[in-house]
């Protein structure tokens, strides 16, 4: 969404900027040939607005308007935070104490923030509990910038002198192949991290990671004492970065210690570029001081952003392009869309009024329908000057957008197998140590924990056999998690039984370990899939008695593994007998064996049940044996988890485990069975879940209501009576899916409020509206079924890329995959999608692949996804056949 212009175009400093900021700035632009028009945006002052952030036109200062939350520690998403030309240049404005922190470091907590609209001050006050450790920062505009101070009340502790640091993060992909100007020396900042670093003795480094945590660490030097940290490559005064881009370009200049700049990335693929400045010692009051002016284009306007869908549209359905306009944009009256001939000739086809919707966020929307197009062809739409890229009308869209999903992310994604695609391998076979035991009272730095009991038959550290075997990585990690194994092996069976997909473009073998991308092998890829899963789970309830929560890297330095899959650990059983790194008799002395996390029960127990149910109908026939075993294991869990008490109401539940139902377990057990003490364990509880509030899970399940669905679900096995029952329930729901045309432009549930964007959400509320169309049609049309795929693929904030990489004209070209250190993408894979910062800032980042909760795949989402997509083919294009 950049707007790009010429280096010419850099603005002129405001009259009222420092002296010194004028001077030396005009001379170092005049020696470097980018002496400004005269007359900008510049020479306006940021101010203080309603939202609570600082303010001009395009440039914003957020201080803390988000927080760090603790939930995955730094995800760069905290502190001080830069917005110019509508992109997010920086963030983490704080005292912090390394130079480059890393995701695991000690983190500043948000004691106070002081919003002073007659001083025009944003003042933060910041602890570090460890060191009993206050610093309060206090910002005000200051010149054509803004002016960033650290006070503290008592000097820098001992323990912190030379560690304590004013820094601020700039994001790499914003300022590499760009230059930089310190104190009038130029440079480049590099696109690949070259240094400089030093090997420090582990005496000279101080506790950085919070108290608890296991396998602290990020390094594994093979038994070499020291630790790695990065030195600058540039320091002085004054700082120029990206002179030549008045859409990124940043001058900054410390009135007491030096500027330092650093290269994060030299110790993590996924840091950034560090400003810092070390705090004065020995003393109090002002112990830091910038000035910052972040630069942007005269007159600035953003883009229209024009949404619609990048895979097109079956002639049947609506066709909405919602437009994202900047505030100082004009709606224009009218937008067309324009037909592509075969001779590449482009002829209007439509122009339609723009119907005006309001503000949403920070933006104003209007809408264009070309709905009544339903001519099959290639389109484009043109509003103004802007133009999108061509989509197809025709009746088969929907019909391979789940193939990429089906034939490369989830294959990719399969643990404990050689995975290869024509002359490359993916991986090799993974994790064939698996598993140990965690240890008790673990506090893990992925957040799973233990206490005083392991809730399996094993002792901590003891070797739980038969893990080896089937399930897929979760997500931009190796970790396989319980919960989300549990959801996709039930929706493979659900998309089995539903669809009957003979699709086959996969060769699985099981016993050679051994996976061919686009090789088919006479069998349906989906059952493959379902046996694999199923493999996985079974082997969990057999030997510890139910799902995990996770079996997970033991060791920090094993979980930041980005490469191949196979080489996160050694694939040789622990011995403890022997040393570090000893290999005898096909066992290691390294510690690097997952570790299995057992929540309590029943939890547990009824998560991964309906799954096991459900692939015991679906395997048979294609693994009689597995199936036999998996509807054995789930009757033999459910009823133990029957006779279990009850955990506390006040219980918070782990996350990922707020799906696994009693009620989800006895349908699927009945549909398996046809014993009716399940259908009336089912109906008993259905009904009373359908009468209590509203399960919206956040950002991890998603939006809805997931026992309407799940009752929805239940009507074509269920009599008339039952679904007279249930259509008030499904009235009630359908007024709140009315409002949400009223709450945004889109009208979906967008979500991505929290740390986690909304795109799982808006799949299970689309997918609620399909079993509802498919029960009341008279309730529920069609339309708010693919307005859920409508918005996945490409009608949202902030761009207009489709979230499935691979899927559309244009898909999202980078994600947080486990192969993101190479910023690309895995075919197939969904990212979360659009996160609100706070405010009012939607974002998803298509240049920078690290930041999880706008970009990480997640293995549970795929199995949800095609269920999707083959229902809206199914429900619109049934003669396209679309499952095949």
């Amino acid at each position: 969404m950049r707007q790009h212009t010429d280096t010419d175009a850099l603005p002129r400093r405001a009259a009222c900027a420092p002296a010194w900021t004028l001077r030396l700035v005009s001379t170092l632009v005049l020696a470097l040939g980018l002496l400004p028009a005269s007359g900008s945006a510049q020479d306006q002052q940021l101010t203080l607005n309603d939202q609570g952030y600082f303010a001009k036109r395009g440039v914003n200062v957020l201080v803390f308007e988000n927080t760090y939350t603790g939930v995955f520690f730094d995800d760069h998403l905290a502190g001080m935070m830069l917005i110019q030309s509508g992109v997010r240049t920086a963030t983490g404005g704080a005292v912090r104490l390394s130079p480059t922190p890393e995701q695991w470091d000690l983190l500043p907590l948000l004691l106070d923030r002081k919003v002073d609209k007659a001083t025009n001050t944003i003042e933060v006050t910041l602890r570090y509990e460890a060191y009993d450790f206050n610093s309060r920062m206090v910002v005000k505009p200051e010149g054509a910038g803004f002016n960033v101070a650290v006070f503290v009340d008592k000097p820098v502790p001992a323990a912190l002198e030379g560690h304590a640091a004013l820094n601020m993060e700039f994001r790499p992909t914003e300022f590499w192949e760009h230059t930089y100007v310190v104190d009038g020396k130029p440079g480049i900042f590099p696109r690949y991290p070259t240094g400089p670093t030093e090997s420090v003795p582990e005496a000279r480094k101080i506790p950085m990671y919070p108290s608890g945590l296991s396998g602290f660490s990020t390094f594994d030097l093979h038994g070499h004492p020291d630790y790695i940290e990065a030195l600058p490559f540039a320091a002085g005064k004054t700082l120029l970065m990206a002179p030549e881009d008045p859409a990124r370009s940043v001058t900054m200049h410390s009135s007491l210690r030096d500027l330092q700049v650093f290269d994060g990335r030299n110790l993590a693929q996924n840091g950034w570029y560090v400003v810092r400045s070390l705090l004065a010692t020995g003393t109090t009051g002002k112990v830091a001081e910038w000035h910052v002016e972040p630069h942007t284009v005269p007159n600035w306007t953003r883009p229209p952003n024009i949404g619609f869908s990048q895979v097109g549209y079956l002639p049947s359905q609506p066709k909405r392009a919602v437009i994202e306009l900047d505030p100082n944009d004009k709606p224009l009256p009218t937008a067309s869309l324009i037909e592509v001939g075969s001779d590449g000739r482009q002829v209007e086809k439509l122009k339609v009024k723009i119907q005006p919707w309001g503000k949403y966020l920070r933006y104003n929307y209007v809408v264009a329908d070309f709905s009544a197009v339903k001519d099959p062809g290639i389109y484009l739409i043109r509003y103004g000057t802007q133009q999108t890229g061509a989509f197809p009308i025709a009746d088969d869209v929907y019909e391979r957008v789940w193939h990429p999903t089906l034939d490369v992310y989830i294959p990719v994604s399969m643990d404990h197998m050689f995975v290869n695609e024509a002359y490359r391998v993916w991986h090799g076979a993974a994790h064939l140590d698996d598993a140990r035991q965690a240890p008790l009272h673990e506090q893990h730095f992925d957040g799973y924990r233990t206490s005083d009991t392991t809730n399996t038959p094993y002792k901590p550290g003891e070797r739980i056999p038969g893990l080896a075997v089937g399930g897929w990585f979760d997500a931009g990690d190796f970790d396989m998690q319980g919960g989300h194994h549990g959801l996709m092996v039930a929706e493979l069976a659900n998309i089995w039984e539903t669809f009957h997909p003979q699709h086959d473009q996969t060769l699985v073998d099981q016993k050679l370990r051994y996976v061919a991308i686009h090789q088919p092998d006479g069998r349906p890829d989906v059952l493959e899939q379902l046996e694999h899963g199923a493999l996985q789970v079974a082997a969990q309830f057999r030997t510890i008695g139910g799902l995990s929560r996770g079996v997970v890297d033991a060791q920090m330095h094993t979980y930041t593994h980005l490469g191949d899959a196979s080489t996160q650990t050694d694939n040789l059983i622990y011995d403890p007998s022997l040393k570090p790194y000893e290999v005898r008799d096909g066992r290691s002395g390294t510690n690097d064996d997952r570790w299995v996390y057992m929540p309590s029960p029943p939890s547990s127990s009824y998560l991964g049940v309906d799954g096991l149910a459900a692939a015991s109908r679906s395997l048979r026939g294609f693994n009689d044996s597995l199936a036999v075993e998996c509807l054995s294991l789930a009757e033999k869990a459910y009823a133990t988890a029957r006779a279990a008490p009850p955990p506390p109401p006040t219980q918070v539940r782990p996350r990922g485990f707020d799906g696994g139902s009693a009620a989800s377990a006895a349908l699927q057990l009945w549909l398996a069975t046809r014993k009716q003490e399940y259908l009336d364990q089912f109906n008993g509880l259905i009904w009373a879940a359908l009468d209590r509030p509203v399960n919206r899970v956040g950002g991890f399940v998603g939006f809805g209501d997931q026992n309407l669905t799940l009752a929805a679900q239940a009507v074509p096995f269920m009599d008339a009576a039952y679904a007279r029952k249930l259509r008030p329930y499904a009235e009630r729901y359908r007024a709140s899916v009315d409002s949400l045309n009223k709450q945004n432009p889109y009208g979906v549930p967008v979500g991505g409020t929290g740390s986690w964007g909304g795109d799982n959400g808006v799949v299970n509320w689309a997918t609620t509206n399909y079993y509802l169309h498919k029960a009341y049609p008279d309730l529920f049309g069609t339309e708010l079924v693919t307005r859920g795929l409508d918005y996945l693929f490409g009608t949202h904030p902030y761009h207009n890329y489709s979230f499935v990489s691979g899927v559309g004209a244009r898909p999202k070209h980078v994600a947080y995959g486990n192969n993101r250190a190479d910023f690309t993408f895995i075919a197939g894979g969904i990212v979360p999608g659009v996160l609100v910062l706070k405010p009012d800032f939607p974002e998803n980042l298509d240049d920078w692949p690290f930041l999880w909760g706008e970009n990480e795949y997640e293995i549970a989402f795929s199995g949800a996804y095609i269920f999707l997509t083959m229902a809206v083919n199914d429900m619109l294009a049934p003669e396209a056949k679309g499952t095949h």
